[in-house]
């Protein structure tokens, strides 16, 4: 996994006053902090972290003005839940050689038989593996499997280095019959019924109600 450089700057403002006043600059206040050191308040350009951060478990190297430079990895990021924009984000210290665990997105890939479901129960997973060292992703194959077979934590292959962090028999994706329409339409009318909400009928059914009445 290759480093993503962002320049830092040391910040000495504190509060919510001086938090928009940062975030109004396209810049991000963030802590770092780990290894028994005190933490270290910043504030980061808004859209390098953005990008950066589109990379899952995306390893920083964060420069301080000042010159000095810390390896981290985020821990915890706040977003706007509307725009989507980075609010904080909190940075954790590591170094190279250093093992920690991490969740991995898991990417399914391959396909089933015909007439299958697949329903993928984690869509991630823990694993340990060196900080420096981190995969994007690992996955998940359904390749030519039948309805009733399933993945386990244990049948994903993971990178050289890396180990699982959960229970192996952890189930990962499964591969079920698909429902029928019948089966889809019984569930949906089910949860209308549920939600109190009454279906009008369809024109169709009009049209089968009016050619099935007695002629007058």
């Amino acid at each position: 996994m290759s480093e993503n450089k962002i320049k830092a700057e040391a910040r000495t403002e504190f509060g919510k006053g001086a938090a928009r006043r940062i975030r109004r600059e396209d810049k991000v206040p963030a802590v770092l902090y780990g290894h028994g050191a005190d933490p270290v308040h910043l504030t980061l350009p808004g859209h390098d972290l953005m990008m950066a951060l589109k990379q899952s478990n995306a390893l920083l190297s964060i420069e301080v003005e000042g010159g000095e430079s810390h390896l981290a990895l985020p821990k915890q990021v706040q977003r706007d839940p509307i725009k989507g924009f980075i609010e904080h984000a909190d940075l954790l210290i590591v170094r190279k050689g250093e093992k920690v665990t991490v969740e991995v997105p898991v990417h399914v890939v391959g396909e089933a038989v015909s007439g299958s479901l697949v329903v993928t129960e984690h869509a991630s997973i823990a694993i340990e593996a060196e900080a420096t060292h981190l995969p994007e992703f690992v996955e998940a194959s359904i390749a030519g499997l039948d309805v009733g077979s399933q993945v386990h934590a244990s049948d994903i292959a993971l990178p050289k280095g890396s180990t699982l962090a959960i229970d192996p028999d952890t189930l990962v994706v499964n591969v079920v019959a698909a429902p029928t329409a019948d089966q889809v339409e019984a569930e949906l009318e089910q949860a209308e019924s549920e939600a109190g909400i009454e279906r009008d009928e369809s024109a169709t059914e009009v049209a089968s109600d009016e050619a099935a009445a007695p002629a007058e």
